[in-house]
């Protein structure tokens, strides 16, 4: 059992520093979604994935341990918490003491984590409504009303108030 709780503890301490590593990269890209550098935000959103993919061996390996711990506890694994071992490490206060840490850490860790991803989620939200703005204004203009100017013929130009049709603006 104590070997089990050792592989449950080194798991929770390598999920939380791979946690701390993605909440350095979530905060690193709340810098560029603000500069709107899209080629360093594909930048870190690659080796975004790169520690998730880490963090989901961990987390597996974690998953196997608490079975082994539930199985030797004759508990059951989808109602056996990593709260409950802590109460149930009180005999042996050392390991209950590690893994306390190390659960608290990695709780503590993730949530910060998704505050942040929260808040680049709201900037990522707040710069496709001002695309979507910029677009209805664009599509706006060219959907702008005919003038009443006629040719010599007596028809209709078609001209478009604020807009020559012909031209094209090489600065936009």
């Amino acid at each position: 059992m104590a070997s089990l709780m050792e592989d449950l503890i080194d798991a929770l301490e390598k999920e939380s520093v791979e946690y701390e590593n993605l909440l350095e990269m979530s905060m690193r890209k709340t810098s560029v979604i603000v500069s709107e550098n899209l080629e360093e935000l594909a930048k870190i959103t690659d080796e975004e994935q790169l520690i998730v993919d880490r963090i989901n061996h961990i987390d597996n390996i974690r998953n196997e341990a608490v079975n082994d711990i539930a199985n030797v506890l004759n508990k059951d694994v989808t109602k056996l918490k990593i709260a409950d071992l802590i109460e149930m490490l009180a005999p042996r206060p050392e390991e209950q003491q590690k893994l306390a840490v190390a659960f608290d850490k990695l709780r503590d860790v993730a949530q910060h984590v998704a505050r942040v991803n929260e808040q680049n989620r709201e900037l990522i939200q707040s710069a496709l409504e001002m695309i979507q703005f910029n677009m209805n204004l664009i599509h706006s203009m060219k959907a702008a009303p005919e003038t009443a100017n006629y040719n010599r013929g007596a028809y209709n130009t078609g001209d478009v108030i604020g807009m020559d049709r012909k031209s094209f603006d090489a600065k936009q």
